[in-house]
Order: structure tokens, then C-alpha cells, then sequence
């Protein structure tokens, strides 16, 4: 290890930390790489906290995601908070007010579960975010207990299939007309919640929780209008919110996660700080092909396909420079699993959700949903149909790359792939 190269601070070791220090050692830096982590645990896998963790399918070790060989000298300081930020003075403040100096920082802050402010003991009310969320959960779903989820989007909807898989008695609680609504749109929601009703799981859409009260032996869900519904296990599903509180400021647009250049490079005052990159969830960036606003995306294969990019661009930022932005445009690719039916999303589908087509199959079945805007393809959602994922997954990619040469014919090829 070279002792004039740049130290490097990770702030977050959750999956986009570990793919940045992945690719930080494969980009040739050979520097000091330190990762703060709020959590005691060191990088594992979210995806199966509502699903395999809740039904006890599998276990804590295996969420954990294997360390390479590359990332072997990285050192994780887990259970260490980073309470602040400091950009002029290239430091970073720990919960215990000692401090650690940078020559370059990556952000991968993530998200925390959002919670909604409701009269009642909020200790009544359990989240799936991290391990000992789900753990909690799991506990407490057992055959005949009733569980209320609030919140129909892919969470919710995954803890309520897996709760009624084992028994409970599930009510899922939505503001909106159809599970899932914002994401896929109203049909789309409307068969995912068929199917979740075959299976005994009950819908109270269009209505609101105002309140949850511990009735002694169990607690009431009270909705708006007035009724109630008797629960033992409340689960809160109602999305996400950044962790940009320490980068409070400086400068930065903290609106909705922290606004982005396309080389990941914060913008403090509008001008990119270079020595700086957002990576995974808490990063809000511009996707190209997929309209002008910047969009923060929470996928899973998300922090792997902007790792690369992250390590050229806070490299080349710490050596005074940019990096080469023209290759980077990830395609957004989410999958959700309900019932052993795999849900598999490309593209942005809520920019299409004035005009959604059955491409093929059946909604009842198998099917794949295009969602449209002004004609052109913008997303596709397949419901089963894995067989049919390379072709559609393309046929996405594809459209894109007809906007943006007619958009700008020159940087057509930054959506290839």
C-alpha cells in the first residue's frame, strides 16, 4: 500500500459502500479505504429480510455478502456512526465527536425506514429495514396471529404474502385505489392484490391509519371514517427516507437524497464537488433516456452499476480532473417475489403509467406490461415470464437509445447496453 496515496472515507457499509471499495481496488487505488457503518453488522443482502429471514428459510450468516480478496485490507469500523460532514476542511465527525480526515469521500448514507406520525406508542409498530427489524417480526408470526401491514407498496406486499404463508391473518392498509399503484399502476395493482386475496390476505384501500391504540391484549388500528381494526403485530411499510443528516450545511441540495451530477459528484451551490461521490440509494442523479429530472433510485443491482463509475469519477476528482461520464447510464431493474412468482421490472415504469399495454400473455397468468410515454416505451414489468426477461429487458434499452439520438444524436451511444 503506498503511503502518499489518497485516503478514502466510506460513509455507510451497507452493499454500495462494499461495491465502491470493490471497485476503487480494481480502478488501481491502492491508498488507505476506511467504512463507517451505522450498523454492528458488516455488508449483507436486504432483499431476503422480508421474505426467507421472516419464514425462517434462512439465516443471518448467509445474508452476509462474501469479502474479495481486493477488499481484504479495507477496514470496516461497524457500529461507528458519522454524525457529520465537512467539506472544506475534508473530515468527517464520529457519534463519539472524534473526527477522520479525507483526501476523497464516498457517501452511501442509504435510506431508513419511513414512519408515519400517528397517535400511539410507536414501540407498537415494527419496520423491515434492517436485521434485527425483521428478527422482531419474525418472532411474532405465528399461525392465527393477526398481522395489519400498513402500506401496499413491494414491501408491504412482501411481508403480507410472506405472513399469510404462515398462517396469519393479514389486513393491508393503502391510501390509494391499488396495491403498488405509484410503481406499476392501477391494473397491474389490481391483479397483484387478486392474487394476495386468493390466499386469504384482506385490502382496506383508499383509507388512511389515524391512529394505533394498545387495547391491553392487543392493539386497534383506528382508519379514517372512523373503524378500527384489531391487530397483535403492526408492520409500517410506507417507503423510505434518505440519510443525508450529516452532509446537513454544506451547501448541498438534501431535498430528496443529495442531488447529483452525472459523475455522481455532489453539487454544493450548483458546482460539483469533486473530491466527493453519492453512491446507491440516498444518491439522486440523472438517468439518462428516462426524462430531465433527476431520479433517486432504490434497486438492488443499482449501487453495483454505479460502483464503477463512482471509483473513476472520486478519483479522478481527487487528482483535480473528471472522468470520462459518457458511458454511464444504468438501466433501473427491480424484481419482487410474491407467492413464488417473480415480478421483474426494466426501465421506469411510473413515467408510463398514463399508458399501460399487455405486450403479451395474460395479466390472470403470465404477462408482460409495457408502460408508455408519448408513445415510446419507457418501461416493462413481467409478471412470471423469465423466459421472455433478455428480450424485454432490450426492447427497453432499445427505446432509450432511439430518445436520446433523437435528443442529442452525439451522445446516443451513453445508453448502449
Amino acid at each position: 500500500m503506498s503511503a502518499t496515496a489518497p485516503r478514502i472515507v466510506v460513509v455507510g457499509a451497507g452493499l454500495a459502500g462494499l461495491r465502491v471499495c470493490e471497485r476503487l481496488r480494481a480502478a488501481g487505488h491502492d491508498g488507505p479505504i476506511t467504512v463507517f457503518g451505522d450498523e454492528e453488522h458488516p455488508p449483507y443482502n436486504r432483499p431476503p429480510l422480508s421474505k426467507e429471514l421472516l419464514r425462517g428459510t434462512t439465516t443471518v450468516d448467509k445474508l452476509a455478502f462474501k469479502q474479495r480478496p481486493a477488499t481484504e485490507d479495507v477496514t470496516w469500523l461497524l457500529g461507528t456512526p458519522v454524525t457529520a460532514v465537512d467539506l472544506t476542511r475534508r473530515e468527517v465527525t464520529l457519534a463519539d465527536g472524534s473526527s477522520a480526515a479525507y483526501d476523497g469521500l464516498v457517501v452511501a448514507t442509504g435510506v431508513r425506514a419511513r414512519r408515519l406520525s400517528l397517535d400511539g406508542e410507536p414501540g407498537t409498530r415494527h419496520t423491515i429495514r434492517t436485521i434485527e427489524d425483521a428478527q422482531r417480526v419474525a418472532r411474532n408470526l405465528t399461525a392465527g396471529t393477526r398481522v395489519v401491514v400498513i402500506g401496499a407498496g413491494f414491501i408491504g406486499c412482501e411481508v403480507a404474502a410472506t405472513a399469510v404463508g404462515l398462517g396469519c391473518d393479514v389486513t393491508v392498509v393503502e391510501p390509494l385505489s391499488a396495491p403498488l399503484e405509484r410503481a406499476v399502476g392501477v391494473e397491474v395493482g389490481r391483479e397483484v392484490q387478486r392474487r394476495h386475496e386468493v390466499r386469504g390476505v384482506r385490502f382496506a384501500l383508499g383509507r388512511t391509519v389515524t391512529a394505533v391504540i394498545d387495547a391491553g391484549e392487543h392493539l386497534e388500528i383506528e382508519l379514517d371514517r372512523g373503524s378500527r381494526i384489531p391487530a397483535d403485530v403492526v408492520i409500517e411499510a410506507v417507503g423510505s427516507q434518505a440519510n443525508t443528516e450529516p452532509l446537513a450545511g454544506q451547501g448541498l441540495d438534501l431535498s430528496n437524497g443529495v442531488l447529483c451530477d452525472a459523475g455522481l459528484h455532489p453539487l454544493r451551490d450548483g458546482r460539483a464537488v469533486l473530491d466527493v461521490v453519492v453512491v446507491g440509494d440516498v444518491a439522486r442523479f440523472p438517468v439518462h433516456g428516462f426524462g430531465e429530472l433527476p431520479l433517486r433510485v432504490e434497486h438492488w443491482t443499482m449501487p453495483t452499476d454505479m460502483a464503477a463509475h463512482a471509483a473513476a469519477s472520486l478519483l479522478a476528482g481527487i487528482a483535480g480532473g473528471r472522468a470520462d461520464e459518457a458511458g454511464f447510464a444504468p438501466l433501473p431493474t427491480f424484481w419482487s417475489e410474491q407467492y413464488g412468482v417473480r415480478m421483474q421490472s426494466f426501465g421506469v415504469p411510473s413515467q408510463g403509467l398514463d399508458d399501460v399495454r399487455v405486450l403479451e400473455g395474460t395479466l390472470g397468468e403470465e404477462a408482460a406490461v409495457g408502460y408508455h410515454r408519448d408513445g415510446r416505451l419507457v418501461g416493462v414489468v413481467l409478471i412470471g415470464m423469465a423466459r421472455r426477461m433478455v428480450d424485454f429487458r432490450t426492447a427497453v434499452s432499445d427505446a432509450r437509445l432511439t430518445e436520446l439520438a433523437e435528443l442529442a444524436p452525439i451522445d446516443a451511444t451513453v445508453a448502449a447496453g
